[in-house]
């Protein structure tokens, strides 16, 4: 779901010109990541794809922003990891504890899977 004006809606990076293939990750990346969710025979629309980028996109803006305001009244200039996780159980997502097991595993091994075929 791409606007033409090559911006993101709700801003961006403080008014940067950003060009929108640079918005949005691959949707070729969403498309597997979708297929693992379905049954092999499952098909996927464009649109479905497209819609799906453009929430993946919205919430890692989202959840990034929520971190960076955070992390300026603390007065630091780098966001952390602690900061992304604080933001996503701020916003009500229950899966806070999922992301913290995941993140020791990736620690560990390099690796986290949190899905299944």
């Amino acid at each position: 779901m791409a606007d033409d004006s090559g911006s993101h809606e709700g801003g961006g990076g403080g008014g940067d010109d950003v060009r929108e293939q640079d918005m949005f990750l691959p949707i070729t990346n969403i498309t597997r990541i979708m297929k693992k969710a379905v049954p092999a025979n499952a098909k996927i629309t464009k649109d479905a794809k497209e819609i799906m980028q453009y929430c993946v996109s919205e919430f890692i803006f989202f959840v990034t922003s929520e971190a960076r305001e955070k992390s300026k009244k603390e007065e630091r200039k780098r966001i952390n990891v602690d900061d992304l996780l604080w933001s996503v159980d701020t916003a009500g997502f229950e899966y806070v504890e999922l992301l913290r097991i995941c993140l020791q595993k990736y620690r560990e091994t390099g690796k986290c899977t949190v899905y299944t075929t």
